[in-house]
Parts: C-alpha cells; structure tokens; sequence
C-alpha cells in the first residue's frame, strides 16, 4: 500500500474535525481579467529597475539558506517604515504569517482571541487553525466600532489578543482613534493593531509603541507594490518581539524575496509616489461611483472602495461578463448585505470599472 491507497477513515480518525470541516482559501482564476479583488498595487517598477533587479537577483546564492537574522531587511524596514527607535522588527511571510505567529504565540489552553466584526478572515481562521476560542463583536450598521460592547466582550472574556484592523478590511474605514485607546486601556492581553493599508491613510500607531506596553503593530509591504514577495512585518515591546523569534520559522523568507525586498525598500521613494497616485485615483473613483444610480459607497481610508448595489450576484456576473473581478463580501457577514469591495487601481482601469459596473446594477 503506498501513501495514496490510504483509505480516507484513516485521515478522519486522525484530522482534527474542524479542520476537517473547512475549505482551503479560496483564490479567482484571473487570467484574462482586470483585477480588481485582491487590492494589489497595479503599478509595476519602472524597466531599469527591473533590469538593476533582475542583475541582483542573479547574484543570489539560492544553494544556500538564508541568514535567519535578516539584519538588512530589519534595519531598512525600521529606517523607511517609521518604527520607533529602540524596538525590534519581526519578519513574516507576508502578514498571514504574523498573524499566525502571534496566534500561536498565545494559544494557551482556555485563551480567546477578540476581534471586531467584519473584519480580515485570517484572524478567525488563524484561530480556528491554531484551536483558540475566537469571539467576534459586530460593528454598528455604519460600520463603525460598536465601543461599549468591545470593552464589555474584552471584561467578560479577558482575551490574550485583540485585533485592530487600521483601516479596516473589507469596510474601509478607520475606526476612532480614542476607542482604540480604549481597547488599549481595556484589554489585559495583547492588541495588535494591523496596518495593512497605512501607506494609503497616512495615519499610524507605530509611533505610539512606546505609550503602550501591550500594543503591535503588525503591516505588510504587499499594498505598497510587493504582494508577489510575501514580507510582513511587526514591532512591539521587547517581550513581545522575542516571544515571537522563538515560533517565528528560522527560514520563513527565502532568499531570493529578502533580496527583492531589500531592493524595494533602497528604492522606497518609488514605492511613496505610487501609493500617492493611489490616493489621488481614490478620490476619483469614489466621485465616479457616486454617479452611478443604485450604488452607494462607504467612506474609505484604504486602496479599496466599499459599495452596495441591489443585487450583488447581478453586479457580480456582469462585471465577470466584462473580464473584471471584484470582491463579493456578501457572505462573510450579515452587515455585508450585497456588499462589493473594489481595488482602486490606474485611471484607465477604474474607468473600465465605473462603466461595467454602471451597465451591471
């Protein structure tokens, strides 16, 4: 009998049942679409960079492991990403892998995880995942934090981490500043306060590190342009930052995306006036979308629009009738009734948009 003659009862009686019981994460085939569902930077860097690029990646001893310690990419991301003198730096394979890292990190038999909800799928699936209770606390109708029930769930269930999505994913909006002291001042356990789409709000907790020994702030460089190298990184107090080395995996990026991301980063200027574009194209998708009868639109601070329409299934299939895909949130939460999140991409590409969308309504 070879491994795959292994009747499935064997799988069963050894995979855990709610594993068991999930889907794998599901991905669109994009092929031949404009892609609007994943909100990834739609700017690529310029042919000599590239070119420059490609000749350092050559260079690359891909025989070897990388260096774990990953002093370079630490030192650039704390000198271009604005993290606070005196802290360190965590690395992941993109912002999953923080997220899971900080999950197992305080998966203590009985723990809780606390989050607002919707909110981004990884953190109650890292949980699911990792066998912590993960308690969600519903926003209100505009989508904005609902405080007195956060600091009631956090009193009652006395979490060891609490998420903050800033902004949040898929809503868009960035929740007040004075309830996220709030939680700050509230919870007992750790609150992790994810930044994801900073380059596109401008306004960071990374600064305030120091005012809160119980705060990280965890981002991504995939929204700035770098999706396809997968480089998340954190900072935090120092309890936090070596909790995190010691379940970190020691090779977790491999050596050809430490290189690209050191090169991104040397080059950060380039990566800055993209993101502003992207603000500035924000702006004139969102007044495109008020134009158009029967979607209404939510407030974003993030490289994505909120919108509803009457009929999401319909928008859907006309939009995928015009080769472009967009995000359908309908299902992931009741206040995302026919909810669809946008990707704010080039003036050419949001024109596209803004017409199939308006024929798709």
């Amino acid at each position: 009998m070879n491994a795959r003659d292994i009747p499935p009862s064997a799988a069963d009686a050894v995979i855990r049942p709610e594993i068991a019981a999930m889907h794998a994460y599901p991905v669109a085939d994009a092929e031949g679409f404009i892609k609007l569902d994943t909100m990834e930077n739609p700017y690529r860097l310029s042919p000599p960079l590239r070119e420059e690029l490609g000749r350092r990646l050559a260079e690359i001893e891909i025989n070897r492991y990388p260096a774990p310690s990953y002093t370079r990419l630490k030192a650039l991301i704390a000198e271009k990403l604005g993290v606070p003198a005196g802290f360190d730096v965590v690395v992941g394979n993109g912002s999953d892998e923080i997220i899971t890292m900080l999950t197992t990190l305080v998966a203590r038999p009985g723990a809780c995880i606390v989050a607002p909800a919707p909110s981004f799928a990884m953190y109650p699936l890292a949980a699911k995942i990792a066998g912590v209770r993960y308690v969600a606390v519903d926003l209100k109708p505009d989508f904005t934090l609902d405080l007195p029930a956060m600091l009631a769930t956090i009193e009652r269930e006395r979490p060891a981490l609490t998420h903050v999505c800033f902004p949040n994913n898929p809503t868009g909006n960035a929740f007040a500043v004075a309830d996220i002291e709030a939680i700050l001042r509230a919870a007992p356990g750790l609150v992790v306060i994810d930044e994801a789409y900073q380059p596109f709000a401008l306004d960071t907790w990374m600064p305030r590190l120091k005012d809160y020994p119980n705060l990280v702030v965890m981002r991504t460089v995939s929204k700035l342009g770098l999706a396809g190298i997968r480089l998340g990184y954190c900072s935090g107090a120092k309890p936090w930052t070596d909790g995190l080395e010691k379940v970190r995996p020691p090779y977790n990026l491999g050596v050809l995306h430490e290189a690209a991301g050191i090169f991104a980063l040397e080059h950060y200027e380039v990566l800055a006036l993209q993101a502003q574009l992207l603000r500035e194209s924000r702006a004139d998708l969102s007044a495109g979308l008020a134009r158009i009868a029967g979607v209404e639109q939510f407030p974003s601070r993030a490289n994505f629009i909120l919108v509803r329409v009457p009929d999401s299934a319909r928008a859907i299939a006309g939009l995928k009738a015009r080769r472009i895909l967009v995000k359908d949130v309908g299902k992931q939460h009741p206040l995302l009734a026919n909810c669809l999140r946008i990707s704010v991409s080039t003036p050419e590409e949001n024109a596209l948009l803004l017409a199939a969308l308006a024929a798709s309504v």
